[in-house]
Parts: C-alpha cells; sequence; structure tokens
C-alpha cells in the first residue's frame, strides 16, 4: 500500500473542481466547490470574518483521495450548535477559547458527508480518517486552537470519528419526510381532524389575501431577483438580530451559476403582482434544504406557508424524500415534520475543562433521546 501524505490549504480554489468532484461525489450542494468557492468569493467566509480556511487534502502519491473542508475560528457565529458556555468557563478562568477549528459548511446547519473520499478507496476509510485527526491535531498545536469540531456529520462518518476519540455530540432538528404520498391532500389525510382543520386555517388565511407563489431555478433567478431577496433577506436578519446577515449580495448573485439547477427561489405575490416574500431553497435527488427567507409585508401564516407548506408540495410533486427546512423549530411537529437528531464531533484539546465538557455532552445525548420520544407525541398524524 503507497503511503498517504496530506497538505493544507487555506483557499478552496487552489484545488481544481473536477478534483474536489473526485472525492466529493454526491449532490450534497453545501460541500460542492462552486458553494465553497462563492463563499469565499464573496468575503463572506474569510480570516476578517473569522472563518479562516484550512482545508485538508489527502493524497496517495500524486492523486487526490479525500479532503476535509476546516476553518480556523474566532468566534462561534454561524455553526448553528451553541458552545457559547463553554468559551464564557474559559474566559472566566482566564483561559482562551478561540481560535478554534471548525469543520462545516458555513451558516449552514444541513448534514451531509463531512469528509470527501474517492470511490476507489473507499476500502483505506480508516487509514484516511486516522490520518485527518492526526492532522487536526497539528493544526491545532499549531494554532493553540481549544478543540476541533465537525458539524452536522453523516452519522457514519461520525461513528469514525468517535473510534479516534472525537467525541460524538448530538442536537435536534425536524424533518419532513414524504411518504410515498401523491399530492398535499394525500398528506393532510394522514393527519388528525384537529391537526387539518389548524392547516387548513393557516393556508386559507394565505390564500384569501390573493397571495399566489412562483416558484425559479438556476438561470430563472435573474439579478433583480437575487437583489430583491437580498433586501428581505437583510430585513429579516435586521428584525431577528439587529445586523444585515452573514451572507452579501455577491454570493447569492453567484449561487445561479454556481449551483445551477439545484437552487431555487420561491417568490410570494400579492393580489397586485408586486414580490412581497421569498425563501432560498436547495435541492438533490432526494433532499429539499429550505435556508432563508424575508418578506416587505406582514400577512398572518405567510411564513408558515412560504417556508413549510410550499416545500412539502414541492417535494410530494418531484418525488423528494426529505425536507430539512433549518435548524430548531418545534413549532414544527404540529405540521408534521419529525424529530431526528443529528450528529458531530469534538476533539478536545487537554486542558482544565475537557472532561466537564465530555460529561455535559454525554448527558446532552441522553436529554435529547428522551425529548425525541416525548416530541414525538406532539406529531399531528393519526395513530398507526
Amino acid at each position: 500500500m503507497n503511503e498517504l501524505s496530506a497538505k493544507v490549504i487555506t483557499a478552496i480554489n487552489e484545488v481544481a473542481p473536477a478534483l474536489w468532484h473526485s472525492v466529493f461525489t454526491s449532490d450534497y450542494p453545501f460541500y460542492k466547490h462552486e458553494f465553497l468557492n462563492a463563499l469565499e468569493q464573496s468575503k463572506c467566509v474569510s480570516a476578517e470574518q473569522g472563518w479562516q480556511p484550512l482545508h485538508i487534502l489527502i493524497y496517495q502519491d500524486e492523486l487526490l483521495i479525500a479532503a476535509l473542508p476546516c476553518y480556523l475560528k474566532s468566534h462561534s457565529y454561524g455553526e448553528y450548535i451553541f458552545d457559547w458556555s463553554w468559551a464564557d468557563a474559559y474566559q472566566q478562568h482566564g483561559l482562551d477559547y478561540y481560535p478554534k477549528l471548525v469543520s462545516a459548511v458555513p451558516f449552514t446547519p444541513a448534514t451531509g458527508p463531512r469528509v470527501g473520499i474517492h470511490p476507489k478507496f473507499n476500502s483505506q476509510q480508516a487509514q484516511i480518517f486516522a490520518l485527518l485527526v492526526s492532522v487536526i491535531e497539528q493544526l491545532q498545536s499549531t494554532y493553540k486552537t481549544s478543540n476541533w469540531q465537525c458539524l452536522f456529520a453523516l452519522s457514519q462518518q461520525s461513528l469514525e470519528l468517535e473510534k479516534l476519540a472525537c467525541i460524538r455530540r448530538t442536537e435536534v432538528q425536524y424533518h419532513w419526510m414524504n411518504r410515498d404520498y401523491h399530492n398535499f391532500s394525500d398528506f393532510m389525510a394522514k393527519l388528525t381532524s384537529r391537526k387539518r382543520k389548524a392547516i387548513n386555517k393557516e393556508r386559507n388565511a394565505v390564500l384569501s389575501n390573493g397571495i399566489t407563489f412562483n416558484w425559479l431555478q438556476g438561470n430563472e433567478i435573474t439579478r433583480a431577483a437575487w437583489q430583491q431577496f437580498y433586501q428581505y433577506y437583510k430585513n429579516t436578519y435586521s428584525k431577528r438580530s439587529n445586523h444585515a446577515g452573514y451572507l452579501n449580495s455577491e454570493f447569492f448573485t453567484q449561487l445561479t451559476s454556481a449551483l445551477a439547477e439545484q437552487v431555487l427561489l420561491l417568490q410570494a405575490i400579492d393580489s397586485e403582482g408586486k414580490v412581497i416574500a421569498c425563501a432560498l431553497f436547495f435541492r438533490t435527488k432526494t433532499h429539499l434544504y429550505g435556508r432563508y427567507w424575508g418578506c416587505s409585508a406582514e400577512f398572518e401564516f405567510l411564513h408558515f406557508e412560504t417556508c413549510y407548506y410550499q416545500g412539502i408540495e414541492y417535494c410530494i410533486r418531484e418525488n423528494i424524500q426529505c425536507f430539512d427546512a433549518g435548524a430548531q423549530g418545534e413549532h414544527k411537529l404540529k405540521r408534521g415534520f419529525e424529530p431526528s437528531l443529528t450528529f458531530s464531533n469534538y476533539l478536545l484539546s487537554e486542558g482544565p475543562f475537557k472532561n466537564a465538557i465530555n460529561d455535559f455532552i454525554t448527558r446532552e445525548k441522553k436529554h435529547h433521546i428522551d425529548y425525541i420520544e416525548q416530541a414525538k407525541l406532539q406529531l399531528p398524524f393519526k395513530s398507526g
């Protein structure tokens, strides 16, 4: 067996797209070379923004056989797995929690492959993971980081990391699953009468205002449509967080060419033909991912219709199996989104809080498992 070697690059465009896609072979959109490059080229992801790229490449001789996107972080924003209390504990004891290393899709809490492996080298998976962790440990030493985090990993990849002393952490998300529904009415027929009435009330409230919806895909999304969406996106972040959001106009306008038919923009149009709300989605053959939304006018239940019900209808129409509408949101339960565990892994540097954090993660996992059993009782489906 030829020896493996590793290389760390500081920009995704240091590796050719074709080579990158030889190891990330699925249609998962958020680790496409074009998506990561759009983040970097637009400067949404950069050292100045607290996301310094340190992507790890694994070679056998001259052939790229594996890759792991990685970032040196100087904060915990844009991750959706919370460790603020850990950072506070470090600070209170005069210790540095930042920088840390993070392998994740910036600003995107969507489970997917975190390690890309060339299909011909799947039999060397254990050796590849071991080398990756070794490189991470070297980066931890070089940059004096408190930990490395691999967020929203595929379950099997998370288990491989757990074998290498990267403790496994859980979180709960809510995903709508397509149970071979033929149409929205077929889905509604599976719900209890009370829940059907509640959803019909929400949908009719939007319809009674004369609002219609228009899906744009790929090149159908014009620069003007992106500019309008971006304004609504900024409005949403301004209301929620008092800032303009993590992403800029340049990033969004690059998506049309970057992801072609995988990017979708849904427009809500009022009775006068004006676009009053937009929602951004990404799709694969099996998944629909809901990401951002914004509006110019407040209508009752417009958010639920735009971000949930229209997405459910799209999945049924396109035979898409899973709708991931974003992180958190217990209110999704009564709209048919089922609770499920997500998995992340942590490699903690030696320090006074290592054992405490390990203990917290263990207790948190039990809490999440118990919570899911309770949350299932809130689902709107008929028994059986």
